[in-house]
C-alpha cells in the first residue's frame, strides 16, 4: 500500500497492540499477516504475529465476550461460542420488532404449521392473510412448497433459511414455545395444538433445486390461491 494512504506518526507498543485490535474487529474479511505488513511496512512480521497471538491470548479470559479466531488463513474477532444464545436472543428480540403483529403472526402460524395452506392460515386468525403472505414472500421469510393435493390446489407455504437466520434460529427444532410471543400467544397456541409442525424435505433448510415450488412462481397463480380461501 502507498505511503502517502497510511497514517502519519509513529506508534508505541501499547498504542500499535490498540490499532491492531481495531483492524481485527473491522475488518469483513478475516485479517491476514500480509494485510497488517502492508499496513505497517516498518513492523516485523514476527512483531505483527505476537500481537495478533497478545490479542488472541488476552480475548480468551473467561471475562470476555469475543475470541480472536484463525479463520481462513486470517484472524476475524467473534462472539465466543457458548454466548450464543444471547446473542440470539437479542436478534430475536429485535427482529420481531420490526414485524407488525399480523406479519409476525401469521410467520409462527406457518413456521409451526408448515406446509400450510391460505385458507388454513384463515381458519386460524379470522382474517385473511393474503396481503400479509405478500409482504413475507417479499422479505423472503416464507416461501411456496408447492400445492394441496385437494380441490382448488391451494399453494402451500413454509419457512426458508432466511427466517432462520432473521430470527437466529439454527432449525426448526429451536422455535421457541407460544407463550413466548406475549399478545400472540392464544393463536400460536391454537396453531400449536392443532398438531405439529411438519418437518419435510428442505422446511426451513431448504436447498433451492430441492423445491417444488417457489417464491417466484407466477404472480397470476399466486391470485389464484387467495380464491380457494
Amino acid at each position: 500500500m502507498p505511503e502517502n494512504l497510511l497514517p502519519q506518526g509513529d506508534l508505541d507498543d501499547r498504542t500499535l497492540r490498540a490499532v491492531v485490535e481495531a483492524l481485527v474487529f473491522a475488518a469483513e474479511e478475516p485479517l491476514t499477516i500480509g494485510d497488517l505488513v502492508d499496513l505497517f511496512p516498518g513492523v516485523g512480521e514476527e512483531t505483527l504475529k505476537r500481537l495478533l497471538d497478545d490479542l488472541a491470548r488476552a480475548c480468551g479470559e473467561p471475562d470476555r465476550g469475543l475470541q480472536v479466531a484463525q479463520v481462513a488463513g486470517g484472524y476475524r474477532m467473534t462472539t465466543k461460542g457458548e454466548l450464543g444464545e444471547w446473542v440470539r436472543a437479542l436478534f430475536r428480540s429485535r427482529n420481531r420488532r420490526r414485524l407488525s403483529p399480523a406479519a409476525l403472526e401469521t410467520l409462527a402460524i406457518v413456521a409451526y404449521r408448515q406446509p400450510i395452506t391460505t385458507p388454513e392460515i384463515q381458519a386460524i386468525r379470522g382474517t385473511d392473510p393474503s396481503a400479509v403472505l405478500d409482504g413475507l414472500l417479499e422479505k423472503k421469510l416464507v416461501r411456496v412448497l408447492g400445492r394441496k393435493k385437494v380441490v382448488g390446489k391451494p399453494l402451500l407455504y413454509g419457512t426458508t433459511r432466511d427466517f432462520l437466520a432473521h430470527f437466529g434460529l439454527n432449525s426448526l427444532e429451536d422455535l421457541p414455545g407460544p407463550e413466548e410471543f406475549g399478545g400472540l400467544a392464544p393463536s400460536l397456541s391454537a396453531a400449536a395444538a392443532a398438531g405439529p409442525f411438519q418437518e419435510t424435505e428442505g422446511n426451513g433448510e431448504d436447498d433451492d433445486d430441492e423445491e417444488v415450488d417457489d417464491e417466484t412462481e407466477d404472480e397470476n397463480e399466486r391470485e389464484d390461491d387467495g380464491d380457494d380461501s
